[in-house]
């Protein structure tokens, strides 16, 4: 588990398998989450097919950056991913969580931790985690209920 900077979390109408099917397929990122602007699946489990590795190109608000993360999947609860050290990230860790209601719907909960390469206030790199994992919630929301929708 990592150390949380940054979370927060959010309630959806679509089912936790619903909302791990958006949330898994990365390929799809740049479709629905506005500050990812190119997805590439590098390498793949073999008997699940869920991503092990990819390359990402974002938008941070302050800058776009590129990086490769590492997925450890726990299918359909929850799933981590960290970057490899890169020239923009000393470091990224970061966890969905995907908590069945009572009505059938899921809490969607989302862990951050950013530590970038370059020079940044701490007060800005803080808010600038908090306008990423919001956003991030609100998307992914939104996309896991449009899927569920049909």
């Amino acid at each position: 588990m990592i150390v949380e900077r940054t979370v927060r979390s959010i309630e959806t109408s679509a089912s936790p398998e619903q909302v791990f099917a958006v949330a898994s397929d990365l390929a799809n990122y740049p479709s629905w989450a506005s500050a990812v602007k190119d997805v590439e699946v590098l390498d793949a489990d073999e008997e699940t097919g869920l991503p092990t590795r990819a390359q990402m190109s974002v938008d941070i608000m302050v800058r776009q950056i590129s990086y490769v993360l590492n997925y450890e999947w726990d299918a359909p609860a929850a799933f981590e991913w960290t970057a490899e050290p890169s020239a923009d990230l000393k470091e990224l860790e970061g966890r969905y969580e995907f908590n069945e209601l009572e009505d059938g719907g899921t809490e969607i909960v989302y862990a951050l931790k950013v530590e970038p390469a370059f020079s940044l206030p701490g007060f800005l790199r803080r808010q600038a985690e908090k306008q990423i994992v919001g956003t991030a919630l609100r998307e992914l929301k939104r996309a896991a209920e449009a899927s569920a929708a049909g």
